[in-house]
């Protein structure tokens, strides 16, 4: 147990702790491969010896000793040493000219710093989901549809190209802000929703991730409250998130929404989003995180599953469709439209999404198959989606239920 514990504090203060030595010394690449070796130091020492007072400051002083070894022995010649020796802190202060912005979190920043522009819009998501997402490679590569190694190259350029772009380690003037702010906003939607649910791994949640990601779109709400879309990607968030202690059984089995017991959900977090994303609406040209959110808003109001405006919802993945050509949002839209007219006309929608080699292949494409059949009565085809969907997935709590969803079929 304090083993885990140990895991779990070490995974969150990541992003903090990689941050926290960016801004001191720079040399984004290397700095990563220091934290890297502290947190090993850490889950190797912690258990033994116990966990410092100060775990952040511990990390990062054993980070920060990592680093100035590797500069050392990547650049030998005795001006890199006087450099080194200069940048190394002897009292806890920033080196001499660091930015110092105490009030802004370093993850934050660190977020910003990997949305540059001089990066392409997938190398900036990739990079940021590897080092304030705290994603493996292998999740990454997952998430784009790629090879390990491909990603892999992917991050390492992205890296190099941040530390030759001399850009400081601060937050963004406003106008910059502006250019990053649609690629942080996805990022921090995906760090949720990795959260939310994960794609591999022995739980459903992880509750690291899904928390980072509400606290560091709460700062950039702060930093940006005209910001219709920021508004949004909150208000999604929080009425997501409401769900969360209703979706886990009590031994970590999933619970699909219909099922749900609604009186667990978070009211607070609820009444929060709606908020947020009612107020969001009104300045009009809403973007796709406002519509995502009203549609949550929707499930958030209705006292019982089979009380869902469903139509309504169907609206709203139509004007999402015409936003831009999202296999997975096409996929939502099939099951609302079958629990607004029935499963036949979702079928016949899904069909279309066949050939779609983007999401057919896809876990959640055989799961709602699987689902929308069982609803016609053909329970020897769903078994099979539903086997088929459980052979795609990676998480283990999702395994699961698509397994029994597939034997209680017969």
């Amino acid at each position: 147990m304090r083993d885990a514990v140990i895991e779990d504090l070490l995974r969150s203060s990541a992003p903090q702790i990689l941050g926290a030595v960016v801004r001191r010394f720079g040399h984004f690449d290397l700095a990563e491969d220091a934290v890297q070796e502290a947190l090993l130091a850490a889950a190797t020492q912690w258990p033994r010896s116990g966990t410092p007072d100060d775990p952040r400051a511990w990390l990062v002083t054993v980070a920060s000793r990592r680093l100035t070894d590797l500069l050392r022995s990547e650049q030998a010649r005795r001006r890199r040493e006087e450099e080194v020796a200069q940048w190394v802190p002897s009292d806890g202060r920033h080196a001499p000219g660091a930015d110092v912005h105490p009030q802004v979190d370093d993850t934050l920043v660190l977020l910003f710093l990997c949305c540059h522009p001089s990066l392409t819009p997938a190398s900036r998501i990739a990079l940021a989901l590897r080092a304030v997402g705290g994603l493996t490679t292998r999740e990454i590569a997952r998430a784009f549809l790629v090879s390990e190694d491909t990603m892999t190259r992917r991050i390492t350029r992205a890296k190099k190209c941040i530390e030759t772009s001399g850009e400081p380690f601060r937050m963004p003037v406003p106008e910059e802000r502006a250019d990053r702010l649609a690629a942080v906003l996805h990022v921090l939607y995906l760090v949720f929703t990795e959260g939310y649910s994960a794609t591999a791994g022995p739980h459903l949640v992880r509750l690291d991730l899904s928390s980072e990601a509400i606290r560091l779109t709460r700062i950039v709400r702060h930093l940006l409250p005209s910001d219709a879309e920021t508004a949004g990607l909150l208000a999604l968030m929080l009425l997501t998130d409401a769900r969360r202690k209703a979706r886990v059984g009590a031994e970590g089995t999933l619970i699909p929404l219909a099922e749900q017991d609604r009186s667990l959900w978070d009211r607070d977090a609820i009444e929060e989003g709606t908020a947020l994303v009612t107020e969001a609406l009104r300045r009009g040209d809403a973007g796709p995180y406002q519509v995502q959110a009203a549609i949550a808003a929707l499930h958030a109001r209705a006292p019982r599953a089979d009380e869902t405006d469903w139509s309504q919802i169907v609206r709203l993945y139509e004007i999402l469709l015409r936003m831009s050509d999202n296999p997975i949002v096409a996929l939502n839209h099939a099951v609302a439209v079958a629990m607004a007219r029935g499963p036949s006309v979702g079928l016949d929608l899904l069909a279309r999404l066949v050939a779609d080699d983007r999401v057919s292949d896809d876990r959640r494409f055989h799961a709602v198959r699987a689902h929308l059949l069982e609803m016609t009565g053909d329970d020897a085809t769903a078994r099979e989606e539903y086997d088929e969907a459980a052979r795609q997935a990676t998480s283990v709590p999702q395994q699961r239920y698509l397994r029994a969803r597939a034997e209680r079929l017969g």
